[in-house]
């Protein structure tokens, strides 16, 4: 058992919120077309507020802080609050586009041991990632913000998510972030707007696109064997009557903007707000965090006797953004399709008809 494994399971076992997102703002320089926020202030926590939060989570045993938005840059304050999060020994990752970083909050961010800053980037071409960012010179400003942090010893990573527009770019975004000297991580899923609407979920890539994906060892790394293996078959019912569909609300959770608690980013059902209870109590007492975790594999409709069982990477939150947080996300029954060939059963009732059981990947 890695370190990471052992630090979950014992926080799973302790009770222990290990690791918690904190996005700070919703507001951003850039429209990115497949967003799921909401870009308007709807009254931000002020710092006074943040500090006392992070105060409470320190309490509460949390050592990941993930500090994201909108973005962060945003907020003048944010220095203010990633200096307090480090006074806490907070082990922090800050998410941003990078456009408004320059040398010096690249060098002042190197002094504070962040422990990595995760960039997006859409493309190596400049046009195709300002038009997804709806920020005419984007690109270079990240890039350059990139570097600085970079060239201040502070590890970067950018971010790749693919859709319609970019997914043919991924091997050259890839060959970029290696020339850099950056790490790279691709994510094939778009996600619903955080009050539902799915409309921005079109932007998907098509079906063989996805499997190409799902298929390239170079992004796969030493999980590449598990995961192109064939299907094992449904998760063996004692194991799924015990197993966790995610970490989710168990070791980890999300605070908005505006003090709510949800169980994670993609998963937007509120189980408290922090303006109204302390964080501590939300975690260990709030009736809608006890449901999320009261579900186990066993009570998933089509999951736990699915081909897919022991190797899907099924989304509670996705499945609740598609209806029902104890049903099945179409979109991982897609992904697993795309990199097995093989449809679940879920898929196959959606689709209403047998689905081929061979995928030719291009």
């Amino acid at each position: 058992m890695s370190v990471m494994q052992d630090m979950g399971a014992r926080a799973m076992e302790l009770g222990i919120p290990l690791s918690v997102q904190l996005d700070l703002t919703y507001r951003c320089n850039e429209r990115c077309i497949h967003c799921y926020l909401d870009h308007e202030d709807h009254g931000e926590m002020s710092t006074a507020e943040i500090l006392g939060l992070l105060d409470q989570m320190a309490h509460a045993g949390v050592f990941f802080l993930n500090v994201s938005g909108g973005e962060i840059f945003m907020r003048p304050d944010l220095f203010t609050i990633i200096e307090h999060a480090r006074k806490l020994q907070f082990s922090v990752k800050l998410k941003t586009n990078g456009v408004m970083i320059r040398a010096a909050k690249a060098q002042r961010i190197a002094k504070l041991g962040i422990e990595a800053v995760q960039i997006s980037l859409y493309s190596h071409i400049a046009e195709t990632h300002d038009e997804i960012t709806k920020l005419p010179g984007s690109f270079k400003r990240t890039i350059e913000g990139a570097q600085f942090l970079r060239d201040a010893g502070v590890k970067v990573i950018f971010a790749n998510v693919l859709m319609k527009q970019n997914a043919d770019h991924y091997k050259d975004v890839q060959a970029l972030a290696d020339e850099m000297g950056i790490r790279y991580e691709v994510d094939a899923t778009i996600t619903p707007m955080m009050d539902g609407d799915r409309g921005i979920v079109d932007l998907n890539m098509d079906p063989g696109r996805l499997a190409g994906i799902m298929h390239d060892t170079s992004l796969l790394g030493d999980q590449a064997e598990r995961l192109l293996a064939a299907p094992s078959g449904p998760t063996p019912l004692e194991e799924a009557y015990e197993t966790l569909p995610c970490s989710a609300g168990h070791t980890a959770c999300y605070i908005s903007p505006y003090g709510d608690v949800f169980p994670c980013v993609q998963f937007p059902y509120k189980v408290g707000s922090v303006r109204e209870q302390a964080f501590i109590d939300i975690w260990r007492d709030s009736p809608q965090l006890n449901d999320v975790r009261s579900i186990r594999v066993s009570d998933l409709h089509g999951c736990s006797s699915c081909v897919h069982g022991s190797s899907c990477t099924r989304c509670p939150g996705l499945a609740y953004l598609e209806g029902n947080m104890r049903g099945p996300s179409i979109q991982d029954c897609e992904k697993s399709f795309a990199r097995t060939g093989v449809p679940s059963w879920n898929l196959q009732q959606k689709q209403g008809r047998k689905i081929p059981l061979q995928l030719i990947v291009a």
